[in-house]
Protein backbone atom coordinates (compact mmCIF):
# COMPACT_ATOMS: atom_id res chain seq x y z
CA UNK A 1 0.00 0.00 0.00
CA UNK A 2 3.10 2.33 0.43
CA UNK A 3 3.37 3.20 -3.25
CA UNK A 4 -0.77 3.52 -3.20
CA UNK A 5 -0.29 6.12 -0.17
CA UNK A 6 2.68 8.55 -2.11
CA UNK A 7 0.11 9.01 -5.35
CA UNK A 8 -3.09 9.76 -3.23
CA UNK A 9 -0.37 12.31 -1.76
CA UNK A 10 1.91 13.53 -4.26
CA UNK A 11 1.01 17.10 -4.37
CA UNK A 12 1.78 17.34 -0.99
CA UNK A 13 5.38 15.91 -0.64
CA UNK A 14 6.79 17.69 -3.65
CA UNK A 15 8.65 17.11 -6.74
CA UNK A 16 10.89 14.22 -5.22
CA UNK A 17 7.36 11.86 -4.86
CA UNK A 18 6.12 12.91 -7.86
CA UNK A 19 9.24 11.32 -9.73
CA UNK A 20 8.39 8.09 -7.71
CA UNK A 21 5.07 8.15 -8.61
CA UNK A 22 6.03 8.52 -12.34
CA UNK A 23 8.44 5.91 -12.10
CA UNK A 24 5.93 3.33 -10.61
CA UNK A 25 3.76 4.33 -13.18
CA UNK A 26 0.95 5.02 -10.84
CA UNK A 27 -0.09 8.72 -11.51
CA UNK A 28 -3.66 8.77 -12.84
CA UNK A 29 -4.17 9.93 -16.63
CA UNK A 30 -4.07 13.99 -16.93
CA UNK A 31 -7.36 15.46 -17.08
CA UNK A 32 -8.34 16.05 -20.77
CA UNK A 33 -8.25 19.23 -22.74
CA UNK A 34 -10.66 21.33 -23.31
CA UNK A 35 -13.50 19.83 -26.04
CA UNK A 36 -13.23 15.97 -24.44
CA UNK A 37 -9.84 15.66 -25.93
CA UNK A 38 -7.41 13.08 -25.29
CA UNK A 39 -5.54 13.45 -22.14
CA UNK A 40 -2.23 15.59 -22.51
CA UNK A 41 1.17 13.13 -22.30
CA UNK A 42 4.47 14.44 -21.13
CA UNK A 43 6.41 16.10 -23.80
CA UNK A 44 8.87 13.22 -24.68
CA UNK A 45 5.69 10.81 -25.14
CA UNK A 46 4.86 13.48 -27.75
CA UNK A 47 8.27 13.21 -29.38
CA UNK A 48 8.02 9.59 -29.16
CA UNK A 49 4.72 9.30 -30.86
CA UNK A 50 5.34 12.28 -33.92
CA UNK A 51 8.50 10.20 -34.60
CA UNK A 52 6.66 6.69 -34.76
CA UNK A 53 4.20 8.44 -36.85
CA UNK A 54 7.00 10.31 -39.21
CA UNK A 55 8.91 6.87 -39.65
CA UNK A 56 5.24 4.60 -40.07
CA UNK A 57 2.99 6.88 -42.67
CA UNK A 58 5.14 6.47 -45.79
CA UNK A 59 6.11 2.70 -45.27
CA UNK A 60 1.89 2.32 -44.81
CA UNK A 61 2.06 4.36 -48.44
CA UNK A 62 4.23 2.07 -49.74
CA UNK A 63 2.33 -1.20 -48.45
CA UNK A 64 -0.73 0.02 -49.70
CA UNK A 65 0.69 1.64 -53.55
CA UNK A 66 4.27 0.63 -54.21
CA UNK A 67 4.86 -2.69 -52.91
CA UNK A 68 1.78 -4.11 -55.17
CA UNK A 69 2.85 -2.24 -57.81
CA UNK A 70 6.45 -3.34 -58.08
CA UNK A 71 5.24 -7.14 -57.50
CA UNK A 72 2.18 -6.54 -60.15
CA UNK A 73 5.72 -5.39 -62.69
CA UNK A 74 7.56 -8.34 -62.05
CA UNK A 75 7.92 -10.93 -65.29
CA UNK A 76 6.38 -14.30 -64.86
CA UNK A 77 3.84 -16.64 -66.53
CA UNK A 78 0.61 -15.31 -64.47
CA UNK A 79 -2.59 -14.76 -66.07
CA UNK A 80 -4.23 -11.49 -65.56
CA UNK A 81 -7.56 -13.04 -64.78
CA UNK A 82 -10.62 -12.81 -62.38
CA UNK A 83 -7.81 -14.50 -59.62
CA UNK A 84 -5.57 -11.66 -60.44
CA UNK A 85 -7.75 -8.57 -59.83
CA UNK A 86 -9.18 -9.76 -56.53
CA UNK A 87 -5.99 -10.96 -55.19
CA UNK A 88 -4.53 -7.48 -55.67
CA UNK A 89 -7.98 -5.71 -54.15
CA UNK A 90 -7.14 -8.40 -51.24
CA UNK A 91 -3.88 -6.89 -51.12
CA UNK A 92 -4.78 -3.26 -51.08
CA UNK A 93 -7.73 -3.55 -48.77
CA UNK A 94 -5.57 -5.52 -46.00
CA UNK A 95 -2.81 -2.43 -46.67
CA UNK A 96 -5.32 -0.03 -45.81
CA UNK A 97 -6.83 -1.91 -42.70
CA UNK A 98 -3.41 -2.14 -41.66
CA UNK A 99 -2.38 1.42 -42.46
CA UNK A 100 -5.44 2.57 -40.56
CA UNK A 101 -4.72 0.37 -37.39
CA UNK A 102 -0.86 1.46 -37.17
CA UNK A 103 -1.72 4.68 -37.44
CA UNK A 104 -5.02 4.46 -34.92
CA UNK A 105 -4.81 6.66 -31.98
CA UNK A 106 -6.08 3.86 -29.90
CA UNK A 107 -3.80 0.30 -29.47
CA UNK A 108 -5.60 -2.32 -31.24
CA UNK A 109 -2.95 -5.01 -30.47
CA UNK A 110 -5.46 -8.21 -31.74
CA UNK A 111 -6.73 -6.22 -34.66
CA UNK A 112 -3.33 -5.20 -36.06
CA UNK A 113 -2.07 -8.67 -35.91
CA UNK A 114 -4.92 -9.92 -37.79
CA UNK A 115 -4.39 -7.65 -40.76
CA UNK A 116 -0.79 -7.99 -40.65
CA UNK A 117 -1.36 -11.88 -41.37
CA UNK A 118 -3.82 -11.13 -44.19
CA UNK A 119 -1.73 -8.45 -45.61
CA UNK A 120 1.39 -10.61 -45.92
CA UNK A 121 0.42 -14.33 -46.07
CA UNK A 122 -3.21 -13.71 -47.18
CA UNK A 123 -2.26 -11.08 -49.58
CA UNK A 124 1.23 -10.25 -50.80
CA UNK A 125 2.61 -13.50 -51.25
CA UNK A 126 -0.35 -14.93 -52.77
CA UNK A 127 -0.56 -12.21 -55.06
CA UNK A 128 2.90 -12.48 -56.04
CA UNK A 129 2.58 -16.55 -56.64
CA UNK A 130 -0.13 -15.28 -59.28
CA UNK A 131 1.82 -12.79 -60.82
CA UNK A 132 4.75 -15.16 -61.19
CA UNK A 133 3.05 -18.11 -62.08
CA UNK A 134 4.23 -20.31 -58.97
CA UNK A 135 2.94 -21.55 -55.95
CA UNK A 136 4.67 -23.26 -52.46
CA UNK A 137 1.99 -26.35 -52.56
CA UNK A 138 0.42 -27.32 -56.27
CA UNK A 139 -2.89 -26.58 -57.16
CA UNK A 140 -5.39 -29.48 -57.83
CA UNK A 141 -7.92 -27.83 -58.80
CA UNK A 142 -9.42 -25.80 -61.07
CA UNK A 143 -8.58 -22.45 -61.54
CA UNK A 144 -12.11 -21.49 -60.79
CA UNK A 145 -11.43 -22.75 -56.96
CA UNK A 146 -8.47 -20.24 -56.47
CA UNK A 147 -10.78 -17.60 -57.59
CA UNK A 148 -13.43 -18.55 -54.43
CA UNK A 149 -10.89 -18.70 -52.17
CA UNK A 150 -9.43 -15.06 -52.80
CA UNK A 151 -13.46 -14.12 -53.01
CA UNK A 152 -14.29 -15.76 -49.48
CA UNK A 153 -10.86 -14.62 -48.05
CA UNK A 154 -12.13 -11.17 -49.17
CA UNK A 155 -16.11 -11.94 -48.12
CA UNK A 156 -14.56 -12.74 -44.63
CA UNK A 157 -12.47 -9.83 -44.06
CA UNK A 158 -15.55 -7.55 -44.43
CA UNK A 159 -17.32 -9.74 -41.84
CA UNK A 160 -14.34 -9.51 -39.62
CA UNK A 161 -14.56 -5.55 -40.19
CA UNK A 162 -18.39 -5.70 -39.44
CA UNK A 163 -17.77 -7.92 -36.14
CA UNK A 164 -15.31 -5.06 -35.19
CA UNK A 165 -17.79 -2.24 -35.87
CA UNK A 166 -20.42 -3.65 -34.07
CA UNK A 167 -18.17 -4.04 -30.93
CA UNK A 168 -17.02 -0.49 -31.38
CA UNK A 169 -20.43 0.67 -31.12
CA UNK A 170 -21.65 -1.32 -27.99
CA UNK A 171 -20.54 0.17 -24.65
CA UNK A 172 -17.76 -1.96 -22.79
CA UNK A 173 -19.09 -2.55 -19.33
CA UNK A 174 -17.06 -1.60 -16.26
CA UNK A 175 -17.18 -4.49 -13.26
CA UNK A 176 -18.22 -2.70 -10.23
CA UNK A 177 -17.07 -4.16 -6.49
CA UNK A 178 -19.52 -6.08 -4.86
CA UNK A 179 -20.93 -4.87 -1.14
CA UNK A 180 -19.03 -6.34 0.87
CA UNK A 181 -15.85 -5.52 -1.56
CA UNK A 182 -14.94 -9.33 -1.84
CA UNK A 183 -14.72 -9.43 -5.93
CA UNK A 184 -15.97 -7.81 -9.34
CA UNK A 185 -13.11 -6.46 -10.09
CA UNK A 186 -10.74 -6.98 -13.52
CA UNK A 187 -8.83 -10.09 -12.80
CA UNK A 188 -5.41 -10.28 -11.23
CA UNK A 189 -3.21 -12.30 -10.26
CA UNK A 190 -2.77 -14.15 -7.32
CA UNK A 191 0.28 -13.62 -5.80
CA UNK A 192 0.54 -16.72 -3.90
CA UNK A 193 -0.80 -18.81 -6.75
CA UNK A 194 1.25 -17.21 -9.10
CA UNK A 195 4.61 -18.31 -7.06
CA UNK A 196 3.36 -21.97 -7.34
CA UNK A 197 3.20 -21.50 -11.06
CA UNK A 198 6.82 -20.36 -11.26
CA UNK A 199 7.54 -23.63 -9.49
CA UNK A 200 5.24 -25.56 -11.96
CA UNK A 201 6.61 -24.19 -14.82
CA UNK A 202 10.48 -24.66 -13.26
CA UNK A 203 9.40 -28.46 -12.42
CA UNK A 204 7.79 -28.88 -16.00
CA UNK A 205 10.40 -27.47 -17.95
CA UNK A 206 13.33 -29.39 -15.78
CA UNK A 207 10.99 -32.42 -17.04
CA UNK A 208 11.46 -31.44 -20.68
CA UNK A 209 14.85 -30.61 -20.64
CA UNK A 210 15.47 -33.94 -19.26
CA UNK A 211 13.53 -35.80 -21.12
CA UNK A 212 14.83 -34.78 -24.55
CA UNK A 213 18.55 -35.00 -23.37
CA UNK A 214 19.67 -32.33 -22.06
CA UNK A 215 19.98 -28.07 -22.60
CA UNK A 216 22.23 -28.88 -25.50
CA UNK A 217 19.43 -30.57 -27.40
CA UNK A 218 17.86 -27.31 -27.48
CA UNK A 219 20.40 -25.16 -28.96
CA UNK A 220 21.07 -27.84 -32.09
CA UNK A 221 18.48 -28.13 -34.42
CA UNK A 222 14.77 -28.46 -34.56
CA UNK A 223 15.46 -31.64 -35.93
CA UNK A 224 17.30 -32.67 -33.50
CA UNK A 225 14.41 -31.67 -31.18
CA UNK A 226 11.84 -34.07 -33.80
CA UNK A 227 14.30 -36.88 -33.12
CA UNK A 228 14.85 -36.48 -29.56
CA UNK A 229 11.02 -36.44 -29.04
CA UNK A 230 10.79 -39.37 -31.00
CA UNK A 231 13.24 -41.45 -29.15
CA UNK A 232 11.88 -40.20 -25.41
CA UNK A 233 8.92 -42.28 -25.72
CA UNK A 234 6.32 -39.79 -25.29
CA UNK A 235 4.83 -40.08 -28.82
CA UNK A 236 2.55 -43.30 -29.03
CA UNK A 237 1.46 -44.39 -32.69
CA UNK A 238 -0.65 -42.68 -34.65
CA UNK A 239 -1.29 -40.09 -31.76
CA UNK A 240 1.05 -37.12 -30.56
CA UNK A 241 -1.10 -36.11 -27.26
CA UNK A 242 1.58 -36.97 -25.27
CA UNK A 243 4.53 -34.72 -26.69
CA UNK A 244 2.36 -32.43 -26.89
CA UNK A 245 1.40 -31.92 -23.31
CA UNK A 246 4.94 -32.20 -22.28
CA UNK A 247 6.11 -30.05 -24.94
CA UNK A 248 2.84 -27.63 -24.05
CA UNK A 249 3.63 -27.54 -20.28
CA UNK A 250 7.15 -27.39 -21.02
CA UNK A 251 7.00 -24.12 -22.59
CA UNK A 252 3.87 -22.78 -21.90
CA UNK A 253 4.18 -22.14 -17.68
CA UNK A 254 7.75 -20.54 -18.46
CA UNK A 255 6.35 -17.51 -20.90
CA UNK A 256 3.29 -17.03 -19.07
CA UNK A 257 5.59 -16.58 -15.57
CA UNK A 258 8.12 -14.46 -17.16
CA UNK A 259 5.30 -12.55 -18.62
CA UNK A 260 4.14 -11.61 -15.57
CA UNK A 261 7.26 -10.93 -13.79
CA UNK A 262 7.96 -8.45 -16.82
CA UNK A 263 4.81 -6.57 -16.26
CA UNK A 264 5.71 -6.40 -12.44
CA UNK A 265 9.12 -5.13 -13.15
CA UNK A 266 7.53 -2.64 -16.12
CA UNK A 267 4.91 -1.24 -14.01
CA UNK A 268 5.94 -1.17 -9.94
CA UNK A 269 8.72 0.50 -8.79
CA UNK A 270 8.59 -1.57 -5.72
CA UNK A 271 8.93 -4.42 -7.53
CA UNK A 272 12.00 -3.33 -8.87
CA UNK A 273 14.01 -2.39 -5.96
CA UNK A 274 13.02 -5.99 -4.74
CA UNK A 275 15.75 -8.28 -5.26
CA UNK A 276 13.89 -11.46 -5.23
CA UNK A 277 11.29 -10.16 -7.63
CA UNK A 278 14.57 -9.08 -10.09
CA UNK A 279 16.29 -12.61 -9.35
CA UNK A 280 12.81 -14.68 -10.42
CA UNK A 281 12.97 -12.54 -13.56
CA UNK A 282 16.50 -13.35 -14.50
CA UNK A 283 15.65 -17.05 -13.71
CA UNK A 284 12.99 -17.42 -15.56
CA UNK A 285 14.40 -15.75 -18.71
CA UNK A 286 17.26 -18.05 -18.19
CA UNK A 287 14.58 -21.05 -18.66
CA UNK A 288 13.12 -19.26 -21.49
CA UNK A 289 15.95 -19.17 -22.86
CA UNK A 290 16.75 -22.65 -23.27
CA UNK A 291 12.80 -24.18 -23.87
CA UNK A 292 11.86 -21.40 -25.91
CA UNK A 293 15.05 -20.02 -27.89
CA UNK A 294 14.55 -19.45 -31.99
CA UNK A 295 16.97 -22.16 -32.52
CA UNK A 296 15.03 -25.33 -31.53
CA UNK A 297 11.29 -24.19 -31.97
CA UNK A 298 9.04 -23.49 -34.82
CA UNK A 299 9.59 -19.46 -36.37
CA UNK A 300 5.70 -19.19 -35.38
CA UNK A 301 6.09 -20.43 -32.03
CA UNK A 302 9.25 -17.80 -31.15
CA UNK A 303 7.34 -15.13 -33.07
CA UNK A 304 4.43 -15.29 -30.35
CA UNK A 305 7.18 -15.62 -27.69
CA UNK A 306 8.81 -12.16 -28.87
CA UNK A 307 5.29 -10.23 -29.08
CA UNK A 308 4.25 -10.92 -25.99
CA UNK A 309 7.21 -10.27 -24.60
CA UNK A 310 7.43 -6.56 -26.27
CA UNK A 311 3.85 -5.90 -25.63
CA UNK A 312 4.15 -6.50 -21.94
CA UNK A 313 7.28 -4.94 -21.16
CA UNK A 314 6.16 -1.37 -23.06
CA UNK A 315 2.32 -2.19 -22.57
CA UNK A 316 1.26 1.71 -22.88
CA UNK A 317 4.21 2.61 -25.89
CA UNK A 318 2.44 4.17 -28.40
CA UNK A 319 6.03 3.97 -30.49
CA UNK A 320 6.55 0.38 -29.77
CA UNK A 321 3.02 -0.57 -30.97
CA UNK A 322 3.13 1.18 -34.24
CA UNK A 323 7.09 -0.16 -35.26
CA UNK A 324 6.14 -3.39 -34.32
CA UNK A 325 3.16 -3.60 -36.73
CA UNK A 326 5.15 -1.34 -39.31
CA UNK A 327 8.80 -3.28 -38.97
CA UNK A 328 6.78 -6.70 -38.72
CA UNK A 329 5.79 -6.39 -42.41
CA UNK A 330 9.43 -5.88 -43.36
CA UNK A 331 10.70 -8.91 -41.15
CA UNK A 332 7.95 -11.24 -42.62
CA UNK A 333 9.10 -10.34 -46.08
CA UNK A 334 12.65 -10.31 -46.31
CA UNK A 335 13.68 -11.96 -42.89
CA UNK A 336 11.24 -15.03 -41.75
CA UNK A 337 11.44 -17.07 -45.09
CA UNK A 338 15.19 -16.86 -43.72
CA UNK A 339 14.42 -17.67 -40.30
CA UNK A 340 14.35 -21.46 -40.59
CA UNK A 341 18.29 -21.57 -40.82
CA UNK A 342 18.53 -23.85 -37.94
CA UNK A 343 15.15 -25.89 -38.11
CA UNK A 344 17.63 -28.95 -39.81
CA UNK A 345 21.23 -29.91 -40.00
CA UNK A 346 22.98 -27.96 -42.43
CA UNK A 347 23.53 -30.82 -44.90
CA UNK A 348 19.62 -31.68 -45.04
CA UNK A 349 18.47 -27.60 -46.33
CA UNK A 350 20.68 -25.55 -48.41
CA UNK A 351 17.27 -24.13 -50.06
CA UNK A 352 17.49 -20.59 -48.08
CA UNK A 353 20.91 -19.34 -49.13
CA UNK A 354 19.74 -19.66 -53.08
CA UNK A 355 17.10 -16.67 -53.65
CA UNK A 356 17.95 -14.22 -56.63
CA UNK A 357 14.88 -12.12 -55.66
CA UNK A 358 13.42 -11.00 -52.65
CA UNK A 359 9.96 -12.43 -53.59
CA UNK A 360 11.35 -15.26 -54.48
CA UNK A 361 10.49 -17.14 -51.25
CA UNK A 362 6.80 -15.69 -51.35
CA UNK A 363 6.47 -18.21 -53.77
CA UNK A 364 8.15 -21.31 -53.37
CA UNK A 365 8.19 -21.70 -49.29
CA UNK A 366 6.38 -20.81 -46.18
CA UNK A 367 3.44 -19.12 -47.59
CA UNK A 368 0.97 -21.62 -48.88
CA UNK A 369 -2.08 -20.43 -47.06
CA UNK A 370 -4.57 -18.95 -50.19
CA UNK A 371 -2.99 -22.22 -52.49
CA UNK A 372 -4.32 -24.49 -49.78
CA UNK A 373 -7.56 -22.58 -49.27
CA UNK A 374 -8.49 -23.53 -53.14
CA UNK A 375 -7.47 -26.84 -52.77
CA UNK A 376 -9.53 -27.18 -49.57
CA UNK A 377 -12.21 -25.65 -51.86
CA UNK A 378 -11.61 -28.45 -54.25
CA UNK A 379 -11.53 -31.67 -51.47
CA UNK A 380 -15.00 -30.15 -50.03
CA UNK A 381 -16.17 -30.05 -53.74
CA UNK A 382 -15.48 -33.90 -53.78
CA UNK A 383 -16.51 -34.99 -50.42
CA UNK A 384 -18.58 -32.73 -48.86
CA UNK A 385 -18.37 -30.68 -45.88
CA UNK A 386 -17.92 -31.98 -42.79
CA UNK A 387 -20.45 -30.42 -40.31
CA UNK A 388 -18.79 -29.30 -37.41
CA UNK A 389 -16.16 -32.36 -37.00
CA UNK A 390 -13.11 -30.84 -37.64
CA UNK A 391 -14.06 -28.09 -35.19
CA UNK A 392 -15.03 -30.47 -32.81
CA UNK A 393 -11.85 -32.88 -33.28
CA UNK A 394 -9.82 -29.26 -32.64
CA UNK A 395 -12.34 -28.77 -28.95
CA UNK A 396 -11.37 -32.15 -28.12
CA UNK A 397 -7.44 -32.82 -29.11
CA UNK A 398 -6.71 -34.18 -25.74
CA UNK A 399 -8.78 -37.11 -26.23
CA UNK A 400 -5.90 -39.92 -27.59
CA UNK A 401 -6.66 -41.54 -30.77
CA UNK A 402 -6.87 -44.70 -28.76
CA UNK A 403 -9.64 -43.88 -26.86
CA UNK A 404 -11.49 -42.13 -30.01
CA UNK A 405 -10.37 -44.21 -33.12
CA UNK A 406 -12.24 -42.00 -35.34
CA UNK A 407 -10.97 -38.84 -34.39
CA UNK A 408 -9.99 -36.23 -37.11
CA UNK A 409 -6.85 -35.71 -38.42
CA UNK A 410 -5.59 -32.08 -39.03
CA UNK A 411 -7.65 -30.00 -41.78
CA UNK A 412 -4.40 -29.19 -43.43
CA UNK A 413 -2.73 -33.14 -43.40
CA UNK A 414 -6.53 -34.35 -44.45
CA UNK A 415 -6.35 -32.04 -47.54
CA UNK A 416 -2.64 -33.36 -47.97
CA UNK A 417 -3.33 -37.01 -48.23
CA UNK A 418 -6.18 -36.22 -50.73
CA UNK A 419 -3.89 -34.77 -52.80
CA UNK A 420 -1.54 -37.48 -52.50
CA UNK A 421 1.67 -35.53 -51.37
CA UNK A 422 4.15 -37.23 -48.99
CA UNK A 423 5.23 -34.25 -46.86
CA UNK A 424 1.33 -32.76 -45.37
CA UNK A 425 2.86 -30.34 -43.09
CA UNK A 426 0.43 -28.03 -44.65
CA UNK A 427 -1.03 -24.70 -43.69
CA UNK A 428 -5.21 -24.66 -43.14
CA UNK A 429 -5.93 -20.92 -42.47
CA UNK A 430 -8.80 -20.09 -40.28
CA UNK A 431 -10.81 -19.33 -43.57
CA UNK A 432 -10.57 -22.97 -44.47
CA UNK A 433 -11.57 -24.67 -41.17
CA UNK A 434 -14.78 -22.82 -40.87
CA UNK A 435 -15.30 -23.34 -44.34
CA UNK A 436 -14.54 -27.16 -44.37
CA UNK A 437 -17.63 -27.61 -41.77
CA UNK A 438 -19.90 -24.93 -42.70
CA UNK A 439 -19.25 -23.72 -46.05
CA UNK A 440 -19.83 -19.89 -46.50
CA UNK A 441 -22.33 -18.83 -44.02
CA UNK A 442 -20.29 -20.80 -41.38
CA UNK A 443 -16.90 -18.82 -42.70
CA UNK A 444 -18.74 -15.46 -42.44
CA UNK A 445 -20.56 -15.96 -39.21
CA UNK A 446 -17.36 -17.03 -38.10
CA UNK A 447 -15.26 -14.77 -38.53
CA UNK A 448 -17.58 -12.09 -37.73
CA UNK A 449 -17.26 -13.35 -34.49
CA UNK A 450 -14.25 -13.65 -34.48
CA UNK A 451 -13.64 -9.77 -35.02
CA UNK A 452 -16.26 -8.49 -32.53
CA UNK A 453 -14.19 -10.62 -30.04
CA UNK A 454 -11.30 -9.16 -31.16
CA UNK A 455 -12.42 -5.72 -30.78
CA UNK A 456 -13.58 -5.84 -27.44
CA UNK A 457 -10.55 -7.48 -25.94
CA UNK A 458 -8.74 -4.67 -27.89
CA UNK A 459 -10.80 -2.19 -25.76
CA UNK A 460 -10.48 -4.10 -22.36
CA UNK A 461 -6.82 -4.61 -22.81
CA UNK A 462 -6.29 -0.55 -23.78
CA UNK A 463 -7.97 0.16 -20.05
CA UNK A 464 -6.14 -2.58 -18.40
CA UNK A 465 -2.63 -1.24 -19.24
CA UNK A 466 -3.37 2.65 -18.46
CA UNK A 467 -2.00 4.11 -15.42
CA UNK A 468 -5.52 4.21 -13.94
CA UNK A 469 -5.74 0.40 -15.09
CA UNK A 470 -5.51 -2.55 -12.67
CA UNK A 471 -1.70 -2.45 -11.84
CA UNK A 472 1.24 -4.66 -12.23
CA UNK A 473 -1.15 -8.22 -11.24
CA UNK A 474 -3.26 -7.56 -14.59
CA UNK A 475 -4.36 -10.60 -15.90
CA UNK A 476 -5.67 -9.26 -19.41
CA UNK A 477 -2.74 -6.85 -19.48
CA UNK A 478 -0.54 -10.22 -19.62
CA UNK A 479 -3.27 -12.45 -21.83
CA UNK A 480 -3.67 -10.25 -24.83
CA UNK A 481 -0.20 -10.11 -25.83
CA UNK A 482 0.31 -13.39 -25.59
CA UNK A 483 -3.18 -14.14 -27.48
CA UNK A 484 -2.07 -11.97 -29.77
CA UNK A 485 1.35 -13.51 -30.78
CA UNK A 486 -0.73 -16.81 -31.17
CA UNK A 487 -2.55 -15.44 -33.23
CA UNK A 488 -0.21 -16.09 -36.10
CA UNK A 489 -0.02 -19.47 -35.08
CA UNK A 490 -4.15 -19.68 -34.93
CA UNK A 491 -4.71 -17.91 -38.23
CA UNK A 492 -1.89 -20.27 -40.20
CA UNK A 493 -3.56 -23.59 -38.64
CA UNK A 494 -4.36 -26.17 -38.65
CA UNK A 495 -6.47 -25.70 -35.21
CA UNK A 496 -5.96 -29.15 -34.20
CA UNK A 497 -1.90 -28.53 -34.05
CA UNK A 498 -3.02 -24.94 -32.27
CA UNK A 499 -5.25 -25.86 -29.79
CA UNK A 500 -3.15 -27.67 -27.26
CA UNK A 501 -1.06 -24.72 -26.00
CA UNK A 502 -3.66 -22.38 -25.92
CA UNK A 503 -5.45 -24.90 -23.81
CA UNK A 504 -2.58 -25.18 -21.10
CA UNK A 505 -2.20 -21.23 -21.61
CA UNK A 506 -6.14 -20.80 -20.36
CA UNK A 507 -6.07 -23.16 -18.08
CA UNK A 508 -2.82 -21.08 -16.65
CA UNK A 509 -4.35 -18.10 -16.35
CA UNK A 510 -7.27 -19.12 -14.73
CA UNK A 511 -5.62 -21.25 -11.75
CA UNK A 512 -3.97 -18.02 -11.06
CA UNK A 513 -6.63 -15.89 -11.31
CA UNK A 514 -8.21 -13.77 -8.55
CA UNK A 515 -11.23 -11.00 -8.74
CA UNK A 516 -10.44 -9.63 -4.86
CA UNK A 517 -10.85 -6.00 -5.53
CA UNK A 518 -9.37 -5.53 -1.97
CA UNK A 519 -5.86 -7.21 -3.06
CA UNK A 520 -5.36 -4.74 -5.58
CA UNK A 521 -3.15 -2.29 -3.93
CA UNK A 522 -0.78 -4.84 -2.46
CA UNK A 523 0.57 -5.93 -5.83
CA UNK A 524 1.70 -2.38 -7.08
Amino acid sequence: MTSVHTSAHSSADGPAAEKAVDAAGLRPERPRAMGGGPPEPPDRTIAWSMLSRAVSVPLILGLVCFLPAVIAAQPGSGVRDTAYWLQLVLTCYAGARLATTILSTQRRLLQGVFWMFVYIAMGVAPFAQVVIGQTPTPMVGPRQDLVTAIAMVLVGCAAYDLGALLASRRPTRRRTPSARGSGGGPALAHPVRLRLLVVLAFAASAFYVLKLGGPAVFFSSRQEITESVAASGVVTEGSNVGSAFVKGFGQVPALLTLLFYTRRLATSYRARRTPSTVLVWVALMALNLVVNNPISNARYWFLTVLMAFVFTAFPSSAAIYRTVLATGVVGALVVFPYADKFRYDDEADQRTAQSASVFEPLVTKDYDQMVMFANTVSWVDTRGHTYGRQLTGCALFFVPRSVWSGKPEDTGVRVGQWMGLRMTNLSAPMWTEFWVDFGATGMIGGLALIGYASSRTDRRYARAVTRAGPGPGSVLAVAAPLLAGYTFILLRGPLLQAAGKLAIAALCLLAISTFMERRAGRRR
